[in-house]
């Protein structure tokens, strides 16, 4: 009698297999803090997420286009993760991990469902879980998008296959309601409704035959194999005795078969042109889209070129991974030559072969095209690339590759045990590259060091090196970075502002002064280096200068608290109470656990003579953690 483990056990078993895997590689990241590259804009420095999800934080995050991106789904993730964790970083990046393992099964069970082909679904997820490019998604706490899209990604999926297994409007609903929240995670799904039509291909084979719903679901208890159908057809002529002929018939009703498809995903179309607009809204608002001036549009498409090969090449061999890769402006024509000759050879190759391999040419088609809206054409920030856009993307060449090598081996002696020890060994290798690499990320210092050493001419490295050292009060060693920076470019304004912060800390303040003037003029909005210039003027007895900066901050930025508090306190000095107390409210009102605005309000009500307020803001500010306002409040004998 056979002892073959039961289909549904191998799944539970391989689901264990995969959720261990992940978490087996990615548990140090329980140990690693914030950094400081956009986590400040998103969690540790950001008062509306501190907030925690109320009403009109829920409107904030619909209406905002903070971070030059409309992905309110994404804000009110990081408000829960707040509420339930606070400031613990460990526990807001194994919330990433969990999301990650959640991707990787899914994947799994999806691909799996579609295809029957358990092995070859498995070694997918399994390389989705565990690729070294893939660290960034998931150990990098801002990139919460990423893996929060990608869940709604796979429920997109899932349940279009059920859809098609059974086309109903009930069973549609869910297609629509997945792919919206995760446009609202991250306009990354726009490329999701181009990847359903080619699914529709391969292995749906929707592109081919109209089947009833019970003709799919006898399908679904075998693979769905383009081969084995050829395979079946032949057999059947055979035992006729019959030549078999190509039915021309088939190519004569395929428009027939295929604008249906293209006709159900129209509302998915329209979605994903709603978001792009909207997407490029918000990131040209905030500041994010680069002008054209910055890097001419023939250095966009000629990077975009060479940046797919790049990518082929780190997912075969993936060294010197970095948080931050420079855009290297114009590349030597002979590696845009050669990318773009390889990319249209590989192209034509699949398109030519599809018949025979559809697998091929759906899992290179997918590759090329979610990558689309990330590789540049458009620019987004200042970097040549980066390992997060390959989250997605990569699916499609572990789909090449995990249906291809089988195919390649199918008539070795060994091809069995050569499948499993080289699918292995390539599995263990991924594992310790990508256990080695979350360990760069424990904290900036570690992850900008690690850029640094594996790339050339990061001014950005540099930069974001100078405001860790900034951070841990080493103040000469954040200008020795920033200096470096200003060395490779004169003109990033955040190397002035790190310089000009270190100065201020270590009590120079007038050097601090001409660095944030040398800021501002680089970048005429920069509300941060109004408010710090401010106070360095305040400490300089300039009040009347430190006030006029603080009132830049405000008019550039009209949300910032810090700009108001600081404002507040000059007022105060200068014996202006009440517009003192105007300044803490709009403070307060903006940032409502603002402890410091409570104690000085607290201050000021007092030298007007109003006592019972002052005692209110101050059992306010003990409560918010305030050390001065609990030891006067305990000095008084008074409980807060």
């Amino acid at each position: 009698m056979s002892q073959e483990i039961p289909d549904y056990r191998r799944q539970l078993l391989i689901c264990l297999f995969l959720t261990l895997a992940v978490l087996a590689a990615f548990w140090q990241v329980k140990h690693c803090d914030f950094i400081n590259y956009d986590d400040e804009d998103y969690i540790t420095e950001n008062s509306h997420i501190q907030n925690g999800i109320t009403l009109e934080e829920t409107r904030w995050a619909f209406t905002t286009s903070h971070a030059a991106n409309w992905h309110p789904l994404t804000w009110l993730s990081h408000m829960l993760d707040y509420q339930l964790f606070g400031l613990k970083p460990g526990r807001h990046h194994l919330t990433n991990v969990f999301f990650h393992i959640a991707n990787t099964l899914l994947l799994f069970l999806i691909l799996n469902r579609m295809t029957r082909a358990l092995w070859q679904s498995a070694f997918v997820a399994a390389l989705f879980a565990l690729h070294p490019l893939h660290v960034e998604s998931v150990a990098w706490v801002s990139e919460r998008k990423d893996v929060l899209s990608t869940f709604f990604w796979m429920l997109t999926m899932g349940a279009y296959i059920s859809y098609v297994e059974r086309p109903a409007l009930q069973r549609y609903l869910p297609v629509l309601i997945f792919f919206a929240l995760g446009m609202m995670a991250k306009p990354m799904l726009v490329t999701l409704p181009f990847v359903l039509l080619l699914i529709d291909y391969w292995p749906l084979q929707r592109f081919r035959q109209k089947r009833s719903a019970q003709e799919i679901q006898t399908d679904s208890h075998r693979p769905v194999s383009v081969d084995k159908q050829k395979g079946a057809a032949k057999k059947k002529y055979a035992e006729k005795g019959e030549a078999k002929t190509e039915k021309p018939a088939d190519s004569k009703y395929r428009w027939t078969l295929i604008r249906p498809l293209l006709w159900e995903k129209i509302p998915l179309f329209a979605l994903t042109a709603l978001s792009s607009i909207v997407t490029y809204v918000a990131q040209q608002k905030g500041g994010a889209v680069v002008s054209i001036e910055a890097f001419p549009l023939s250095d966009r498409i000629a990077n975009a070129f060479v940046s797919y090969v790049i990518y082929i090449r780190k997912m075969i061999w993936p060294n010197d991974l970095a948080v931050f890769y420079p855009h290297p402006g114009l590349l030597p024509a002979w590696q845009v030559v050669g990318a773009v000759l390889l990319l249209i050879a590989v192209t034509l190759i699949v398109i030519w072969i599809a018949e025979k391999f559809p697998y091929l040419a759906v899992g290179w088609l997918w590759y090329v095209g979610t990558l689309v809206p990330v590789i540049g054409i458009v620019q987004v920030g200042a970097q040549a690339r980066a390992d997060r856009y390959t989250y997605i993307p990569l699916i499609g060449l572990f789909i090449v590759a995990a249906w291809g090598i089988p195919e390649i081996l199918k008539k070795w002696r060994f091809r069995k045990e050569v499948l499993f020890a080289s699918s292995a060994l390539s599995l263990l290798c991924f594992f310790i590259v990508t256990w080695t690499q979350v360990g760069y990320w424990q904290n900036s210092i570690t992850v900008f060091s690690h850029a640094m050493e594996v790339t050339t001419h990061n001014s950005r490295a540099y930069i974001n090196l100078g405001a860790a050292y900034n951070d841990l009060g080493n103040y000469r060693k954040a200008i020795e970075a920033c200096d470096e920076a200003i060395k490779l470019d004169a003109k990033l304004e955040k190397a002035y502002y790190n310089r000009g912060l270190a100065y201020s800390r270590l009590g120079n303040h007038k050097q601090a002064v001409e660095d944030y003037d040398r800021a501002i003029e680089i970048d005429p909005r920069h509300a941060k280096a109004y408010n710090n210039r401010g106070i360095a003027y305040d400490i300089l007895s300039n009040h009347r200068q430190a006030i006029g900066d603080f009132d830049r901050a405000i008019v550039t930025n009209p949300k910032y608290a810090e700009a108001y508090y600081n404002r507040g306190i000059v007022y105060g000095r200068l014996g202006n109470y009440k517009q003192a107390i105007g300044d803490f409210d709009r403070a307060i009102g903006f940032n409502p656990k603002y402890a410091e605005a409570y104690y000085n309000r607290a201050a000021s009500y007092y030298s007007l003579g109003n006592q019972r307020q002052a005692f209110e803001d101050l059992k306010t500010a003990a409560r918010f953690g305030n050390e001065d306002a609990k030891n006067f409040l305990r000095s008084q004998g008074i409980n807060w």
